[in-house]
């Protein structure tokens, strides 16, 4: 290693130019860096503007539409029911077909069941299990704390 390392000559030209490349290499990797992620923002940014300028254009033709007293009164008749004075209005009850209507379902049980156990003497054993139960989480006492302080004041 030695002998090849010997065998090789270096110019000052040559570490000159080497050394430009490494400094260019440090200054120019931030920049592109910094430079990237300013185009990535940017495309960021314009996809943004274009969502809004299609809501935008979504708005306008709703307005335009709303500014139509057509399109007002037949947002009347439908969603609020307004009719014209003398009109005579026809409410259809079942007006969805067949195959969309509920079929009737058979009933689950035909005779009623009864219970073999006395509810009254379990609400009994089940009030008297929780209440011997132990408690988990120590009882605190809540109250109006002692106006005659227990300690001596310092002084």
């Amino acid at each position: 290693m030695r002998e090849w390392l010997g065998k090789v000559r270096v110019s000052g030209f040559v570490v000159i130019m080497l050394g430009l490349v490494v400094l260019g290499t440090f200054v120019l990797v931030p920049t592109v860096g910094t430079y990237m992620d300013q185009r990535q923002q940017i495309q960021a940014l314009r996809n943004a503007v274009a969502l809004s300028q299609s809501e935008v254009a979504d708005l306008q033709t709703q307005r335009e539409r709303w500014s139509d007293p057509a399109y007002i009164r037949t947002q009347a008749r439908e969603r609020l029911g307004y009719t014209f004075p003398g009109e005579v209005v026809y409410l259809i009850d079942n007006d969805l077909p067949a195959s969309a209507t509920p079929q009737e379902q058979a009933d689950v049980s035909g005779d009623v069941g009864q219970t073999r156990t006395d509810w009254m003497a379990q609400l009994v054993r089940s009030v008297a299990a929780s209440g011997a139960a132990q408690v988990a989480v120590p009882s605190l006492e809540i109250g109006v704390p002692d106006p005659a302080p227990s300690a001596t004041p310092a002084g």
